[in-house]
């Protein structure tokens, strides 16, 4: 970030603290981690032959012989997401919504954990890694929720329609999940989860957007002219 500052010298220039630049960077990690994950999700589920977005979650793209790349989709964005945890935690080091980071971090591991045990075909039975992942995708979507109603404290001392929107959005990932488990992964329950999912991981887009302009006008400093 740099640019003229009014009134002052012409070379003059606004410019971040090295340690803004850093929080700047690790948020922006929010900004990209979700968009990555739908893109990638969405173009290998079109690749992939017999794969139906009504029936099949997206964690099934892991199996078969290109089910590595969703793995490495899994992984990627885990350490993304874990990366903008760390960002929030620089930035929100006070305040309401101070210890949101730590359940945010703790979805970017539990997407990395969902990525390493494989989940199970559908109608082939239970196994451990299959048991396994469903218990981190739960458990995630439950840190996330956490992390939305955590956020709300933070948000509604600028925003009360932002505040609610993170609630929102955290209920109905909750919802999503539990509907889609007590159906036993109905077409209707699977596309409900899948919207609400889009919807997290746009939500998670749209505040670190904030939160790094947020970061950037804190961090700003100027620069005086050379000579």
């Amino acid at each position: 970030m740099s640019r003229t500052v009014p009134g002052e010298s012409s070379t003059s220039r606004i410019d971040c603290t090295p340690d803004a630049r850093v929080t700047k960077s690790l948020l922006g990690y929010g900004v990209i981690a979700g968009p990555f994950y739908v893109v990638c999700s969405v173009v290998q589920g079109l690749l992939t032959p017999g794969f139906s977005f009504a029936t099949d979650s997206w964690s099934l793209l892991s199996l078969g012989g290109a089910g590595w790349v969703h793995i490495a989709v899994f992984v990627l964005t885990g350490l993304m997401t874990a990366a903008a945890s760390i960002g929030y935690r620089r930035h929100l080091a006070s305040g309401p919504g101070r210890t949101a980071w730590v359940f945010l971090l703790i979805y970017g591991i539990l997407l990395i954990a969902a990525g390493a045990a494989l989940p199970d075909a559908t109608g082939a039975g239970f196994t451990v890694h299959g048991m396994l992942h469903l218990l981190a995708g739960g458990l995630g979507f439950v840190a996330f929720a956490i992390w939305s109603f955590a956020l709300a404290r933070r948000l509604r001392r600028t925003s009360a329609p932002a505040s609610a929107t993170s609630i929102i959005v955290g209920a109905l990932l909750l919802v999503g999940f539990v509907a889609i488990a007590v159906s036993g992964g109905s077409a209707v329950a699977t596309i409900a989860l899948t919207v609400v999912v889009i919807l997290a991981w746009a939500w998670l887009a749209v505040v670190s957007v904030w939160m790094y302009r947020e970061a950037a006008e804190a961090g700003r400093i100027v620069v005086p002219a050379a000579g």
